[in-house]
């Protein structure tokens, strides 16, 4: 089991929280607090290995992050605002959930958190820790630099200099190359089947004669990446 503890001043907020937590099998919730203050006043006494901590303000992120780090806890931040992500990240969360909080979202996040806690001795270190689930690019879109949820990503589809990267919500056109690309993407995760196609290995519905649906998309499997992609995928059923 996971222990567990919800640190917001916002009862709504508190209460949907909680009714998650009933949701997960190996989540145990050892209490909630309105402050930081009397959150950290309690790990004192009844260890929790992950607090879900809504902030509002960086200058509050960063305070309590550190204080909490003290009592080697995963933290899961909890915010309306999304510039908070990254200043989280650079604290150490290990996952940033957006209001509204959706139940899948929620239990990704904790899952990791489960999964950091129990993974085996040898497996821990983050160096060795390889997510199947969650994680983030950032793209550059004309002028700014987009962040890109990965799991969010059905395909990458190269033309001449820039590529078109298809995502739950939007076609991003962006002025990078294939070999860019191939150095953001995660290996395990995605892979190229053709000179003009990376594809999300957990976005593929079928594959045939040399054709892979994607969405509504079908990507052609090109003959010097066939015998890659079949063991992989093969390999990839298999486990």
């Amino acid at each position: 089991m996971l222990k567990c503890i919800i640190v917001s001043d916002q009862p709504q907020s508190t209460q949907l929280l909680k009714n998650y937590i009933k949701k997960v099998p190996f989540l145990t919730l050892l209490g909630t607090f309105p402050d930081s203050r009397s959150a950290l006043v309690s790990q004192e006494n009844n260890h929790a290995e992950l607090i879900l901590l809504d902030v509002s303000k960086a200058q509050q992120t960063r305070s309590l992050f550190n204080a909490f780090f003290r009592h080697d806890t995963m933290i899961i931040l909890t915010s309306s605002n999304r510039r908070l992500a990254l200043d989280g990240f650079d604290h150490g969360a290990i996952d940033f959930l957006m209001k509204p909080i959706l139940l899948d979202r929620f239990h990704r996040a904790v899952e990791k958190a489960y999964k950091l806690k129990f993974a085996p001795s040898h497996a821990k270190s983050a160096s060795q820790i390889i997510p199947l689930k969650g994680g983030y690019i950032f793209i550059k879109e004309s002028t700014r630099l987009l962040r890109v949820e990965l799991d969010d990503i059905y395909y990458v589809m190269g033309l001449k200099n820039y590529v078109s990267i298809l995502t739950k919500t939007q076609r991003i056109v962006s002025l990078q190359t294939m070999k860019q690309m191939e150095e953001l993407l995660p290996s395990h995760r995605f892979i190229r089947v053709h000179r003009s196609y990376f594809v999300a290995l957990d976005k593929i519905i079928s594959v045939e004669k040399q054709q892979i649906q994607v969405k509504d998309k079908v990507i052609p499997i090109g003959n010097a990446y066939l015998p890659s992609f079949m063991k992989r995928l093969t390999k990839r059923t298999n486990t």
